[in-house]
């Protein structure tokens, strides 16, 4: 792994990802430093200004530098060769941590550790803690309350697959009259938002798969329920405010805009978005409802879990890593960090002392599970690699283009998965 980040460093690739750039810090201003590779770029605002609070708290430089979306591992591997390379960054989960644990401090014993809610949201290299979980998020379909009424439905019309299909060709057959450009905004594929389907939406069938076989990871997926898989993004592309062959330049923020522009009904993104849509909705006019697979449709809650641990570098300094240790101790622990976390961020921390959020999308997932739903766990943090998600995606871009059939998305998802699992082996 160290060879191979040598190897990209001298492609210095990492120039035109980053949306910030690190400070650097003389050893004279502080006895340790911190800098902070962040994954989420609808969060760089609000870090940006928490690092400063704890500066100025502290004295302790924080530089905080967030990776173009999509863009993280690749960047990650060019600043780790640096020699001021990142003393906090992220893994996914246990198949990010392959990567990553040679670089990974032992977190065992540390303030942070002792603060978490469950042993859960520790993660682990065998008896070493590499990671800690620092958010707890949730995904679906997010629903223009007003449109959908404006449509003649309810929220409350939508108990699964098949009412969703049913009100949303509804809606693509009537956008005119409506004063809508689709029912669903684009399902964008370039970098900046095919891992809403070819990770989160690619979550359901191996949720259900995982589920019906009593397993929790594999490295042979079956695919059998790529049917479903088939049918929503089918419903994606067709009841969509554009033609499939425009997606694979469509951003994120194109797909972001249009549902805040209520040009779209439905849009499938995260609790990470409420403080975004927040600025252009009041909580009245918004839901998140499960992204329904019509498999156990009855029963079905949001997607909810984390792909974000914190992992500290043990190549940084003594001094960078007690910093470290130190600033995202008081991120989870403090009154300003808790709340810049709770209602900056939106974030859901598994933290003793954490706030409780406004988030909306929050609430109605504890609603969910108070009703009885059964969250979908987050199983993509077990896709065997970065390569077979990219494989997917590509099928995906050419299958809503026109050039490619359904059949080249489950090789892709199927025979790739094997092959990356083989490989990772």
């Amino acid at each position: 792994m160290k060879k191979a980040i040598s190897v990209l460093v001298s492609a210095a690739m990492a120039v035109s990802m980053l949306a910030g750039t690190a400070a650097t810090v003389s050893a004279d201003e502080a006895a340790g430093k911190v800098y902070y590779l962040n994954f989420k770029p609808e969060a760089d605002e609000a870090w940006q200004k928490l690092a400063a609070a704890y500066t100025e708290e502290t004295g302790v430089p924080v530089s905080v530098v967030t990776a173009a979306s999509g863009e993280y591992e690749t960047t990650l591997m060019s600043e780790m060769g640096k020699s001021d390379a990142p003393t906090l960054f992220q893994v996914n989960g246990p198949v990010g941590l392959a990567n990553w644990k040679d670089y990974c401090y032992d977190l065992t014993g540390s303030d942070i550790v002792g603060n978490l809610t469950s042993d859960a949201f520790a993660l682990k290299d065998g008896d070493m803690i590499a990671g800690v979980a620092y958010v707890i998020e949730s995904y679906g379909i997010i629903v223009n309350k007003a449109l959908l009424e404006k449509a003649g439905y309810k929220l409350e019309d939508i108990t699964g697959f098949d009412a969703l299909k049913s009100i949303a060709d509804d809606i693509q057959a009537r956008k005119d009259e409506l004063g809508v450009e689709g029912a669903f905004s684009c399902a964008g594929m370039d970098a900046s938002s095919d891992w809403r389907f070819k990770t989160h939406l690619a979550n359901l069938p191996i949720y259900y798969e995982y589920k019906a076989d009593g397993i929790d990871n594999t490295d042979a997926i079956k695919g059998d329920f790529l049917d479903n898989y088939k049918a929503v993004f089918d419903l994606y592309i067709t009841d969509s405010t554009c033609e499939g062959a425009e997606l694979s330049a469509k951003t994120a923020d194109d797909s972001r805009a249009e549902f805040a522009d209520s040009k779209a009904v439905f849009y499938q993104n995260g609790s990470w978005e409420y403080s975004s849509l927040s600025e252009t909705f009041s909580d009245d006019d918004l839901a998140m409802i499960p992204i329904y697979f019509g498999v156990d449709d009855e029963n079905q809650g949001l997607c909810t879990g984390t792909e974000n641990y914190w992992c500290v570098n043990n190549g940084a300094s003594e001094e960078d890593i007690k910093a470290t240790l130190d600033f995202i101790n008081w991120c989870v622990t403090s009154e300003t960090g808790t709340t810049a976390m709770a209602n900056d961020m939106g974030f859901v921390i598994p933290f003793t002392t954490a706030q409780e959020s406004p988030n909306l999308f929050v609430k109605q997932d504890a609603e969910y599970t108070a009703a009885g739903k059964t969250p979908v766990s987050w199983n993509f943090t077990t896709m065997p690699s970065e390569e077979w998600k990219n494989g997917v995606g590509s099928a995906l871009t050419a299958y809503a283009a026109g050039t490619g059939e359904w059949d080249e998305v489950v090789s892709a998802f199927v025979d790739g998965w094997a092959s990356e699992a083989a490989l990772a082996g």
